[in-house]
């Protein structure tokens, strides 16, 4: 009775498996690859249940063998560290006495607990060696080998024959082509081949083992076809409906599925794909490269777990260090993506050693970027400087730029990112960053002409509000009041809501005297800034006064710009007025307009020899300077003021800084005049004074270049301060003249030549020679 109970049970439970089996749906609910939510180590139990050995092997019922089987499935074991207890598993019999193995056999991605030795071996299953006995006769030692490892992992009790070559061939010669088809991958040919087969002979049947390896083989191609298709949700579908391509044989599958996990947003269950490789398989080239594959696609905290997985190399080193060097450099270029990613001081320390030791650029941007990221300007700047000493690039640049802005040197970052400007869209917004922020240094910068010039030209084609703006306070610092509001007007054009430029021209129209300018921009801004509707008297606002922006935020730099080659500046220019006549239009240069201050006498005793000033007490520097001024040395008396500003007498600094920017004039550099006269607050007499002679020279040396609409435009300025002299009337009808405006010329002629002027009747019988050509005087 008892041995019928037990016969009965394993009737039912040997039922059930094969029903299980047939549901390829709850199968995958069980094994955890058909959903998202299931915890990841349930990807180690995609195990394939394998007939047993009393089912396949033994014709006669053995009851007591299936009670202990079943026994040893249903008892608990205790699982491997790490892993989740499977679900089912096949039965492992009792090994037997075995030869020689001939490889260790790769253990499957789903690890069952083994079952409890049996009392007695098992019957000998029936194995089929079909295969064994093909790739023997072909001599394929390599399929051979692998054929003997499957079997061995199928049936454990199968032992391999001494001699796998000297299996006999098979008998069969359709079998033999079948198999050849199979070998060569022409799998639909097999098919047709084993259905035509058994439509010509009834009674013959295919090898179970053939047609399982064919149902394998396809999936494997429709897994690899889906996978290089990034068709990542069918990927995972096939791997869950064979499972028993995931082992470390088909490490090809495992990677694929293992990307298929992590482009479907469950990056855990492509880990542990990933942890299986690394703890089951030994093939050393295999287990490097999953670690390469795997760094392309999980972050940096999942591969620091991966790599606590390395084994020891047989000399000492660790078997990844090989790849460690690009690995290095993939963290680090993730470090620079994440600034709140902490790399480990080991990698970012192997990095310095290689941009040190090694001749990549690229190496020291990366910790350039990544020292950056992370407010360390210093570190920041040494490496991109040695990034540029390697190889100028755009990206070097924009990052030494972002750091020099970052340690307040936009004078170089600008000077750094011009010839870059253009690279990009980061690029361009870099270098216009550095330009606002170098307009808006304070005290303002002395900066050349061209640089001016190729800043400005940069910010008119990029419609860039914040350096237009500072361009209004910088005119405003140089008491350049019309060139002022001229930018502010420009940057309220570009942006009509930016109350900073709205209030620069507010105060500068005030301080022009427009109050019906200041009055429209009242009314416009009422209610919406207050300093502008309740502007105070700007009276006290003296010339010369720096005026800095109001309410200006920081400017996050972004990336840089080129210097242009600068412009060469001809004492004249030869302009072609009618086609086939060429005439050469000039002006007689004024004479050199100067302001004049009442100091006392000076002694040019002492000032002939050459001292250096530095050396002098600044009161010695002072009078020094004037001496030099007496005696037309101008580029001497410039240093000796230069040393007379370091007094601590205001007195002595205003003087200084008075008498180096008429040195200046005196030297042609109208620019660095107007510098100089910031660097001492100067009274509204001097501060005027000092206008009129700059604009003056300006307007001389604008015509010199043949750039008659900006003679024009210092003209009008200076004619705002001052009532204009006879000889800048002619120069300004000059310069009519050559831009064709002849009766504008012929008004402003006629009337300096009623002053009595020669230069301006020369002038009329220019006008008349150009538009009357055939009449002879």
């Amino acid at each position: 009775m008892k041995s019928s109970l037990v016969a009965i049970s394993a009737a039912v439970v040997v039922a059930t498996l094969v029903t299980g089996l047939k549901d390829r749906a709850a199968l995958q609910e069980r094994f955890g690859l058909g959903s998202a939510g299931k915890p990841a180590p349930e990807l180690m139990m995609m195990g394939r249940i394998k007939p047993t050995d009393a089912s396949a092997g033994n014709p006669e019922f053995n009851a007591q063998l299936v009670a202990d089987k079943i026994e040893a499935i249903t008892s608990p074991s205790p699982p491997a560290p790490g892993a989740r207890e499977p679900d089912a598993a096949a039965p492992q019999p009792a090994a037997p006495q075995t030869v020689a193995q001939p490889a260790p056999v790769t253990p499957p991605i789903v690890s069952a607990p083994p079952a409890p030795q049996q009392a007695a071996a098992p019957a000998q299953p029936a194995v089929d060696e079909s295969a064994l006995r093909y790739f023997a006769s072909r001599g394929d030692k390599v399929r051979l080998q692998a054929e003997i490892s499957r079997l061995q992992a199928l049936y454990p009790n199968w032992v391999p024959p001494a001699d796998p070559l000297a299996v006999p061939q098979n008998g069969d010669k359709q079998l033999e082509a079948m198999w050849q088809l199979y070998s060569d991958g022409r799998y639909a040919e097999l098919r047709k081949a084993v259905a035509d087969r058994q439509a010509a002979d009834a009674g013959w049947q295919p090898p179970a083992d053939l047609l399982d390896r064919l149902d394998v083989a396809e999936a494997r191609a429709r897994l690899v076809n889906a996978s290089d298709l990034k068709q990542y949700a069918t990927v995972v579908d096939i791997a869950a409906a064979t499972p028993s391509l995931l082992t470390c044989s088909e490490v090809d599958v495992l990677w694929r599925v293992a990307e298929a996990f992590i482009q479907t947003e469950r990056a855990q269950r492509g880990q542990d794909a990933y942890t299986y490789i690394l703890k089951n398989c030994a093939n050393p080239a295999e287990r490097q490269a999953t670690v390469e594959k795997a760094s392309t696609l999980l972050a940096y905290q999942p591969m620091q777990a991966l790599l606590t997985l390395e084994r020891p190399a047989a000399d000492g080193s660790k078997e990844f260090d090989a790849i460690r060097d690009n690995l290095t450099r993939r963290f680090m270029a993730e470090g620079n993506d994440d600034p709140k990613l902490v790399i480990a001081p080991d990698y970012i320390a192997r990095l310095e050693k290689l941009a040190e030791t090694g001749g990549l650029a690229s190496d020291a941007l990366l910790l350039g970027w990544y020292q950056l990221r992370r407010n360390n300007d210093a570190d920041a700047e040494k490496w991109f400087r040695a990034a540029r000493a390697k190889q100028d690039s755009a990206a070097a640049s924009q990052g030494l730029a972002l750091a020099l802005i970052a340690r307040k040197a936009p004078e170089e970052a600008e000077d750094v990112m011009f010839r870059w400007r253009a690279d990009s869209e980061d690029a361009t917004s870099t270098y216009l960053a550095a330009t606002a922020n170098l307009m808006a240094l304070q005290p303002p910068a002395d900066l050349a002409e061209d640089v001016l010039h190729r800043i400005a030209t940069e910010v008119i084609a990029r419609k860039y509000v914040p350096t237009a703006q500072q361009f209004g306070w910088y005119a405003r610092s140089l008491n350049q009041f019309q060139t002022a509001a001229r930018w502010f007007e420009t940057a309220l054009a570009w942006k009509p809501d930016d109350e900073p430029s709205a209030y620069g021209l507010v105060i500068t129209r005030e301080q022009l005297s427009d109050r019906k300018a200041v009055l429209d921009l009242q009314r416009a801004w009422a209610g919406r800034s207050s300093r502008i509707t309740n502007l105070e008297d700007t009276s006290s606002l003296i010339p010369n006064a720096v005026t800095p922006p109001p309410e200006k935020g920081t400017l996050a730099a972004q990336q840089p710009t080129q210097r242009p080659p600068t412009e060469p500046l001809p004492a004249e220019r030869r302009i072609t007025l009618q086609p086939g006549s060429q005439v050469v239009v000039r002006a007689a240069k004024p004479a050199m307009e100067t302001a004049t201050v009442q100091r006392g006498p000076r002694q040019t005793r002492g000032c002939s020899t050459t001292i250096d000033a530095e050396q002098l007490e600044p009161a010695d520097a002072l009078s020094r300077g004037w001496c030099l001024m007496d005696i037309n040395r101008p580029m001497e008396a410039i240093s000796a003021f230069e040393a007379a500003l370091q007094s601590p007498t205001r007195k002595v600094r205003e003087d200084a800084a008075y008498g180096q920017s008429l040195a200046y004039l005196r030297a042609g550099l109208s620019g660095n005049a107007a510098v100089a006269a910031t660097k001492a607050p100067q009274n509204r007499q001097r501060a005027a004074e000092l206008q009129v002679a700059i604009l003056a020279d300006r307007a001389l040396s604008a015509f010199d270049a043949g750039r008659y609409r900006e003679t024009l435009i210092y003209l009008d300025q200076r004619a705002q301060l001052q009532q204009e002299r006879i000889d800048l009337m002619v120069l300004r009808g000059y310069c009519y003249l050559n831009l064709k405006m002849y009766g504008d010329a012929t008004r402003i002629f006629e009337a300096a030549a009623a002053t009595g002027s020669r230069d301006a009747a020369r002038g009329l019988a220019d006008v008349r020679n150009v538009t009357h050509p055939d009449v002879n005087d």
